[in-house]
């Protein structure tokens, strides 16, 4: 049986290969991608480097894009895979947005949301991390294990 295209791990894939364009372009490689009705609408990847903007967080970008995409400022309807658990600012973002469900793979054990407050998430918000959290954390380790070599 293949992987169905509607599935958990097709679009953490997808998440993945955002964080990978991060990774290649000197940014910490974190992607996201927002799904509405079992398809994309927003893709984004961490451009805080070349953007010169510390919100530029892969979550915030697709947060926006998915939001003037659908032409509201709530996302309840709508799932975040992202590969890196949210920080505390990305997390309040979440809230605002009025996400429904947010699905990470590595949890952040320095900056994530949970290490600061769980409650940062919407109470509505379904949460699942976990899945593919091995491949997502191995690439930040290897940007970060890169960037102390050079």
């Amino acid at each position: 049986m293949g992987l169905s295209i509607h599935s958990d791990e097709h679009f953490m894939k997808e998440a993945l290969k955002q964080a990978k364009l991060a990774y290649e372009q000197g940014e910490i490689p974190v992607g996201a991608v927002v799904v509405a009705n079992k398809q994309i609408i927003a893709k984004a990847y961490n451009q805080t480097e070349v953007l010169n903007d510390p919100t530029a967080h892969a979550e915030m970008l697709a947060i926006t894009s998915a939001c003037n995409y659908l032409g509201t400022k709530y996302l309840n309807e709508c799932t975040l895979y992202v590969t890196l658990e949210p920080c505390g600012m990305c997390g309040g973002a979440l809230y605002w947005s009025q996400l429904g469900k947010l699905v990470y793979a590595a949890s952040d054990e320095k900056r994530g949301f949970s290490t600061l407050n769980k409650k940062i998430i919407h109470p509505k918000t379904k949460i699942s991390h976990g899945l593919m959290a091995d491949e997502a954390g191995a690439l930040v380790t290897q940007f970060f294990q890169r960037l102390r070599e050079s």
